[in-house]
C-alpha cells in the first residue's frame, strides 16, 4: 500500500509533470499540453511557446515557496487578451498541471487575481477520485483565503484560513499532522506535486555573456550559462566521463576540430575556457559563434543535474526520487539543422534514461526532431514522432 493506505505502492515512480494546463493565460485559453519526456513546442513567432514555459516556471517557483508578488512582478501582462473585468472590477488568469507519481496522476489549478490587486482567489488538488484540498476567497477585506483539506476521520475536511499569496499546496505539509488516512492522502498528492515542481531549471543561454571569463568559484551554472568557464572547470575535475561525453557532443556539432576542453586561470583571477583543436592550437570559446556557444551550454545543461546547475530541489527528497525538468527557450535558436539534430540526440538519450526531462521552444519543428523521439506541442495540436 502507499502512505496514504489507500493506493497501490509505486515506489518506483518518480513525480513528473505529465500535463501543462493553460486554462487562461496571455495569449492563451482553455489550453492543455500533454508533457512527454521530451517536449518541444512549436509555432510562428507570437503563437504563445514562451508563455507556455512562463506558466510552467511560475508554478515551478510558487512550489518552492515564492510569493505572487516575485513570482508576478508585472500581473497585468498575464491576463489573456480581451479579457473583461466583472462587476467588481477584477481580471486575472488561470494555470494549473497533472503531476505522475505513486498517489496517481494529481492535478492541481489555481486561479490568480491580477487586477484591482494580486491574490490567489481559488486553488483546487484532486486526486485518487478525491478533492484533497480546496481554496476560495470568501472575504475580499482579508489577505487570505478559506482552505479545505481532505481528512476523511471524524470530520470529512479540515478547514483553516491561509495567505492569499502563497500557494497552498506548497503549505499543507506545514499546517496537516497525517494523523487520518484522508490526510495522509492530501499530504503524499502535495509531496508529490512539489517534489515534480521544484527540481525545474530555465534555461536560456545568452552568446554575449558567456564570452566573458567567471569567477572560479561561481561553479552551479545559472540559467544564462554566463558562467559557463567555472563551471566546465568544475565538471572537467569531477567526472570524466560526462566531461567526455560533452567533448564528443561538441565534437559532432562545432566546426573545426574539437579535441577537448579545457580551462585556465587568468592573472586577474577569473577563469576562461578554451577548445583543444589539435595542430591549431587551444582556441578560447568566446571566439565561437552564437550557434556554437548556445549549443555547448545546452549540452552541459543536458549532461549535468542539479548539484551542477542552479536549481532548488526537494532537499529533504533523495535525488534519486527526482526528475529534473529543463526548460528551454529557443532551443534551436542560433542553432543550424545539424546541429540542432545533434542535440536533440543528446536529449533523447539523456531523457531516456528517465532522470531528466525537457521541454523546449523551436522555431522549426521539422529541422530539429529527425528520428528522435519527442512529443511535439504545435498550436494545441499534439503528436508524438
Amino acid at each position: 500500500m502507499s502512505a496514504s493506505g489507500l493506493l497501490p505502492a509505486r515506489t518506483e515512480l518518480r513525480p513528473i509533470v505529465s500535463e501543462l494546463r493553460l486554462s487562461a493565460f496571455k495569449s492563451h485559453r482553455r489550453a492543455a499540453f500533454r508533457l512527454g519526456p521530451l517536449t518541444l513546442i512549436s509555432g510562428p513567432s507570437g503563437s504563445g511557446k514562451s508563455g507556455v514555459l512562463e506558466a510552467y516556471a511560475a508554478l515551478a517557483r510558487l512550489a518552492g515557496g515564492a510569493r505572487l508578488a516575485e513570482v508576478f512582478r508585472d500581473p497585468a501582462a498575464y491576463i489573456p487578451r480581451r479579457a473583461r473585468p466583472d462587476r467588481q472590477g477584477r481580471r486575472g488568469f488561470r494555470i494549473g498541471c497533472t503531476v505522475d507519481g505513486p498517489v496517481g496522476p494529481v492535478r492541481v489549478d489555481v486561479a490568480v487575481q491580477a487586477e484591482p490587486e494580486l491574490r490567489i482567489v481559488g486553488e483546487r488538488m484532486t486526486g485518487a477520485g478525491e478533492t484533497l484540498l480546496e481554496t476560495a476567497l470568501r472575504d475580499p477585506g482579508r489577505r487570505c483565503v478559506q482552505a479545505a483539506w481532505h481528512t476523511a476521520g471524524a470530520v470529512a475536511v479540515t478547514r483553516a484560513p491561509l495567505p492569499d499569496d502563497r500557494l497552498a499546496t506548497s503549505l499543507l505539509p506545514l499546517r496537516v499532522a497525517g494523523t487520518t488516512e484522508g490526510q495522509r492522502l492530501a499530504l503524499a498528492a502535495a509531496e508529490q506535486v512539489v517534489i515534480a515542481l521544484r527540481s525545474v531549471f530555465p534555461c536560456d543561454p545568452r552568446p554575449d555573456r558567456m564570452r566573458t571569463p567567471a569567477p572560479p568559484r561561481d561553479g552551479r551554472l545559472r540559467g544564462g550559462c554566463e558562467n559557463l568557464a567555472a563551471v566546465l572547470r568544475r565538471t572537467s575535475r569531477e567526472c570524466g566521463t560526462r566531461h567526455a561525453a560533452l567533448v564528443a557532443a561538441v565534437r559532432a556539432g562545432c566546426a573545426g576540430p574539437v579535441e577537448g576542453l579545457v580551462t585556465e586561470g587568468r592573472a586577474d583571477g577569473v577563469v576562461r575556457a578554451l577548445v583543444e583543436q589539435g595542430e591549431l592550437g587551444a582556441m578560447p570559446v568566446e571566439r565561437l559563434g552564437d550557434g556554437e556557444l548556445r549549443y555547448l551550454a545546452l549540452a552541459l545543461v543536458l549532461l549535468t543535474g542539479p548539484g551542477v546547475l542552479a536549481v532548488d530541489p526537494a532537499a529533504d527528497v533523495l535525488p534519486a526520487r527526482q526528475v529534473l525538468t529543463v526548460l528551454a527557450d529557443g532551443f534551436d535558436r542560433c542553432l543550424d539543422r545539424r546541429q540542432a539534430r545533434e542535440l536533440l540526440g543528446v536529449a533523447a538519450r539523456m531523457c531516456a534514461r528517465g532522470h531528466i526531462r525537457l521541454v523546449g521552444t523551436v522555431g522549426d519543428v521539422t529541422g530539429a526532431v529527425g528520428d528522435a523521439p519527442v512529443t511535439v506541442v504545435n498550436l494545441g495540436r499534439e503528436r508524438v514522432l
